[in-house]
């Protein structure tokens, strides 16, 4: 991260964070909160007082700030005090707020299906698109970042790139999946993204894909207040209906690793008796590997009832 006009203790801050390898998303993020910290303070943070801190915490807590806005900001403040100004005791002064957890919102495995059928034109693109982020548990970012090349049929895995934090992870491919891809690239014949923008050099945007899902979810009928991310959501809980492995499931929505072969080493909870234990990901997405017997529904990537399997 580069900034113009910056003042040396902005640009130490700014090196710090570089040293730990923070992406450039959660540096302009802690810059910013810094900022807005300093604009309270009227004067350079770094002489800040426990206090002002105080004082801070109050003021945003009587403004009605929201629980994630606080911690976010209280997160950039313990950075910049703890390593960049080397004052950890004003951290003893800065609380977290509890932010109430809510139940994520999840659409069945019907509400999928017809969500899928009504997904606008024209072509495949954004079809294939949301079939991803539903198939393969990806964010918005990590579809509107694929690329071609990140398919691998032969392994049954998508590279998935620009994940949450930066990091590259892979994603199964399931047989759905594989059915709906090669007709998209038929008809489509992406080059570079695989799901191109306007113009075709840019990736689609998870603006564009918010804005098609929006609309297959109201040409579906479906009012629930469904989000793109409550296809992630509805990824894992069907995966759970269909007695999937819990520790599959924990692999599939964050980071694992894969060898030549295909084989899977996971970065599960280090108190499982299992933890980096590998398994085969064609044997996983097929069905043969006893921790993952799930099944699919044709056509969109939806893990089968146990019932119909």
């Amino acid at each position: 991260m580069e900034e113009k006009n910056t003042t040396p203790l902005r640009q130490r801050m700014i090196e710090d964070m570089n040293i730990r390898g923070l992406c450039e998303k959660t540096q302009k993020a802690h810059i910013r909160n810094v900022k807005h910290f300093a604009s309270f303070l009227g004067r350079p943070p770094d002489t800040a007082t426990p206090e002002d801190l105080r004082s801070y915490q109050l003021k945003m807590t009587q403004e009605g700030v929201t629980a994630s806005t606080f911690n976010v900001r209280i997160i950039s403040l313990r950075f910049f005090f703890g390593v960049t100004c080397s004052r950890d005791e004003m951290k003893r002064f800065m609380q977290f707020h509890r932010n109430p957890r809510k139940l994520p919102i999840v659409l069945s495995v019907g509400e999928v299906a017809d969500l899928m059928a009504a997904v606008p034109g024209p072509g495949l693109k954004y079809r294939a698109a949301l079939g991803i982020s539903y198939g393969a548990g990806l964010r918005a970012s990590e579809v509107c970042n694929l690329k071609v090349k990140d398919i691998d049929s032969d392994r049954m895995l998508i590279h998935a790139d620009d994940g949450k934090g930066g990091r590259d992870r892979k994603a199964m491919l399931s047989p759905s999946l594989l059915d709906l891809l090669p007709d998209y690239w038929r008809e489509s014949r992406p080059e570079g993204w695989l799901f191109p923008g306007k113009p075709k050099i840019n990736p689609l945007s998870p603006r564009q894909l918010n804005r098609a899902f929006t609309s297959a979810k109201h040409m579906a009928g479906i009012k629930k207040a469904a989000t793109l991310h409550s296809l992630r959501h509805s990824f894992a809980t069907h995966l759970l209906e269909a007695n999937t492995d819990v520790r599959v499931i924990q692999v599939l929505l964050r980071a694992c690793q894969a060898d030549d072969d295909g084989t899977i080493h996971p970065c599960g909870d280090e108190d499982d008796p299992r933890h980096g234990q590998p398994f085969r990901a064609d044997e996983a997405a097929s069905g043969r590997d006893p921790a993952m017997r799930t099944g699919v529904a044709p056509g969109v990537g939806v893990p089968a009832k146990a019932g119909d399997r």
